[in-house]
């Protein structure tokens, strides 16, 4: 335990000056038992008169000398300046922010969740759903090549099927995603920020909220998780941004705000009704599904899980919606609040 400090209880007190007519008054004579002074000589005669002492002039020269330094420390020393106003802090911030360019939140938030996002690829036989050619499609445009050309090979006897998007929420390689990314697939493949690829299995599903978890068999040495956040406070109008691979193309980042709470989304096939969905307008499209939506802390909202469109084209036209992170940490069976 660090000891208090200890203060004495009386202040310190300079010792009384001597006085001099006291201390010739004691000095003893030489003759008559103490009847007269000893002789002076005649040359000391004045400053004894005038109550001359031995370094007196010493002191008086030191006096002078400490004052002409004090005087000069005015000089040699800078003044302390006036204190500082809130009306002087107000100004150095204004002037600030007109003489430079400050990153935006959504910046800020998506390079704070950025090392774990992961790309994710579903190998196997070519699917034929019109869903499935519009994405071939929009894969490869991306990728500048001819809308109709052959998928990229991947295993022997398999092709891409289809990219999105996942968010490490472990860093043990536990990856949250959507399961209709990986649904069907032989091979799945997982490319970490690093660059790292690695071969992932399906751990756990929840079909009722579009859900799966992924198990990469290898990670980066400095494999980062995502910060979940709880969307029990959030609210209409809250800025949000949405990280993911759009057609493969990415990390990609769109920023928006929350439209709605409590959504309900049903497939196009039909197959499938959403329900307790974050609405939000930051833009979307097939390859976002799986990744996170996160606030302006980088903190982890939902996952990106669908895109509302009347039509078959299936482009974003400002409705998009989330699983809420409460329901998709559950899918791990780790719920987070």
């Amino acid at each position: 335990m660090r000891r208090p400090a200890f203060y004495s209880r009386s202040p310190r007190t300079l010792p009384q000056a001597a006085d001099p007519a006291a201390d010739q008054a004691a000095v003893p004579s030489s003759e008559g038992g103490g009847r007269g002074a000893p002789p002076v000589p005649p040359d000391s005669l004045s400053h004894a008169k005038a109550g001359w002492q031995p370094g007196r002039r010493s002191f008086a020269f030191l006096l002078v000398l400490c004052a002409a330094l004090v005087a000069g420390g005015a000089t040699w020393w800078p003044r302390q300046g006036k204190a500082l106003t809130q009306k002087d802090i107000d100004s150095a911030v204004l002037r600030t922010l007109q003489t430079q360019t400050l990153p935006s939140p959504a910046a800020k938030a998506a390079e704070i969740v950025r090392p774990s996002v992961v790309r994710v690829v579903g190998y196997g036989p070519e699917k034929a759903t019109p869903e499935a050619k519009t994405q071939k499609r929009g894969r490869n445009m991306a990728k500048g090549k001819p809308p109709e050309a052959p998928s990229d090979e991947g295993p022997p006897g398999q092709v891409e099927r289809g990219v999105g998007t996942g968010v490490v929420i472990v860093d043990k390689g536990v990856i949250l995603t959507n399961l209709h990314v990986v649904a069907g697939a032989e091979t799945i493949k997982v490319t970490f920020s690093d660059g790292l690829e690695a071969v992932a299995t399906i751990t756990g599903v929840q079909p009722e909220n579009d859900l799966a978890v992924l198990q990469a068999q290898k990670i980066p040495d400095d494999l980062i998780p995502a910060v979940m956040r709880s969307t029990a406070d959030l609210q209409p109008g809250d800025q949000v941004a949405a990280v993911g691979f759009p057609f493969g193309i990415g990390p990609s980042v769109s920023a928006g705000v929350v439209s709605g709470l409590k959504r309900s989304f049903r497939s196009p096939e039909g197959k499938q009704e959403l329900g307790n969905l974050i609405q939000f307008d930051a833009a979307a499209n097939p390859g976002n599904s799986g990744g996170p939506l996160i606030n302006m802390d980088g903190e982890v909202l939902g996952i990106v899980t669908a895109i509302l469109n009347p039509t078959q084209q299936r482009t974003f036209i400002g409705i998009g919606f989330a699983v809420p992170i409460e329901n998709a940490a559950s899918a791990a069976g780790s719920p987070p609040f």
